[in-house]
């Protein structure tokens, strides 16, 4: 099990690294979502009762947490988002075509993963289905630019945006600091192995995290088709990011495919289709072990 979670994590963080791409996307695929939502809730729990100095409640919070499901979830994001920085950095600046349709196929894949986790479809599931894909599309479509040396105390707004975002299947972390004019600078950060700006960001993550959570697990718990509704929508949106012309992630326009480079792309994209089957395949046989 351990190295199973692990590999989940290592899958998460991959898909973290790269704008248009959900960590929490991948938590959806394979079965650890609303799992995972609940373990942050309860850290966000106790960060709030230490906060109050209710050092008891704080404690019970804690351990309540299932560490043996989240550590090792963590450690193989933690390795992904090191190990695999420098890498992405070098593809996406090198082949952005190829790698916005690996993508483009595991996101659209991925949105009739998220369609059957809706329990029934009425019109106003399907409003709101329709909508949010609308307004994910259209707000993707703008972007600033990359923010000059931004100050250190700017990047724990970074995080606290961005790790929102991640737990969020459809909305990149990453590409909301792409939004942000902050992506290579965080990218960098990582790279260089700025220790300061990145303890900054970390902190600037577990609040946001804290803050966000248990809305987010309030909402899955008391309106669960209506969340995943909206979700499945925002996967659907967010394709707009990852069209592979003219020029991948880089810019917002879309125009139609290039001749002489429709072949590598489409297999890619078919690719990415094969890797979110193949992890729903995976995460419906665990799923029993996951629970356990």
């Amino acid at each position: 099990m351990m190295p199973l979670q692990f590999l989940r994590g290592f899958l998460m963080g991959s898909a973290d690294v790269v704008p248009g791409v959900s960590g929490g996307t991948v938590a959806l695929v394979v079965g650890i979502y609303p799992r995972l939502v609940a373990n942050i809730r309860q850290g966000s729990r106790a960060l709030g009762s230490f906060a109050r100095l209710q050092f008891s409640a704080g404690g019970q919070h804690v351990r309540q947490i299932e560490w043996n499901f989240l550590l090792p979830l963590l450690a193989g994001i933690a390795v992904a988002l090191v190990s695999l920085a420098r890498l992405v950095e070098t593809l996406l600046e090198n082949h952005p075509v190829e790698m916005a349709a690996l993508f483009f196929g595991l996101v659209a894949a991925s949105v009739f993963v998220a369609r059957g986790m809706v329990s029934r479809w009425d019109w106003a599931r399907i409003t709101i289905f329709i909508g949010v894909a609308l307004i994910a599309f259209a707000v993707l479509g703008y972007r600033s630019g990359e923010a000059d040396s931004p100050a250190t105390w700017i990047f724990f707004f970074a995080g606290a945006f961005a790790i929102s975002a991640m737990i969020i299947p459809g909305v990149s972390g990453s590409f909301l600091l792409l939004v942000l004019g902050m992506y290579e600078a965080v990218l960098a950060a990582v790279n260089d192995r700025e220790i300061d700006v990145l303890i900054v960001f970390v902190v600037g993550a577990v609040i946001g995290l804290a803050l966000f959570s248990s809305a987010l697990h309030w909402a899955l718990e008391t309106h669960h088709d209506v969340v995943m509704a909206a979700i499945t929508g925002l996967l659907l949106g967010s394709l707009r990011v990852l069209w592979p012309w003219p020029n991948g992630i880089d810019g917002p326009e879309l125009s139609g495919p290039i001749a002489d480079e429709f072949a590598a792309p489409f297999l890619l994209a078919v690719v990415g289709v094969g890797i979110v089957l193949l992890l729903t395949r995976l995460g419906q046989r665990s799923g029993a072990a996951v629970d356990a």
